[in-house]
């Protein structure tokens, strides 16, 4: 009987930081593609799918990646997802090459009309994350929309249960 490679971190000590970084097209199934791999990836570090912590950082990835597409898309150019995780951080990072279309990243976003269908990925990126911001791209135009997700992983390997903070800020 064989194991699949992700099926051993059941009982593993929690990983030293690790990194996982990856281009993907700007459309509709580039994002969701990224999702998977953040998932896939979180599940391959010892965050196992249906925990809080993995839970929440996918459906935060899917957020952003989706505003990617959608808010930041220039004709030609990719999206960059950026997952780090280190013993009590997990943070995820999305960037666009769109410098214009920057949301808010101070305070809570803007709450879109009640009969609006779209405008509140931003209001669940705030409410499940630790902390979240936005900066310019290094060295190009554009920006980068980042989320961190405070956990302790070196008490509860299995990647839970989320610490949150009472306390959202936007700084990096």
């Amino acid at each position: 009987m064989t194991s699949s490679p992700t099926a051993s971190h059941k009982n593993a000590p929690p990983p030293d930081d690790q990194e996982f970084v990856m281009r993907f097209t700007s459309t509709p199934r580039g994002a969701r593609l990224a999702r998977l791999l953040v998932g896939e990836r979180l599940d391959a570090w010892g965050v196992p799918y249906r925990s809080p912590a993995h839970d929440t950082l996918s459906l935060i990835a899917g957020e952003l990646c989706a505003n990617a597409v959608r808010h930041g898309h220039v004709p030609g150019r990719e999206f960059r997802v950026r997952l780090t995780m280190t013993a009590e951080v997990l943070r995820i990072e999305v960037t666009d090459t769109r410098t214009e279309r920057r949301p808010a990243g101070t305070g809570r976003p803007s709450t879109p009309p009640l009969d609006s269908e779209t405008g509140r990925g931003l209001l669940l990126v705030a409410h499940l994350a630790t902390r979240w911001g936005v900066m310019p791209r290094a060295c190009a135009p554009g920006k980068t929309v980042w989320a961190e997700l405070w956990t302790d992983l070196a008490r509860h390997p299995a990647g839970g249960p989320c610490r949150a903070r009472a306390e959202r800020t936007t700084g990096p």
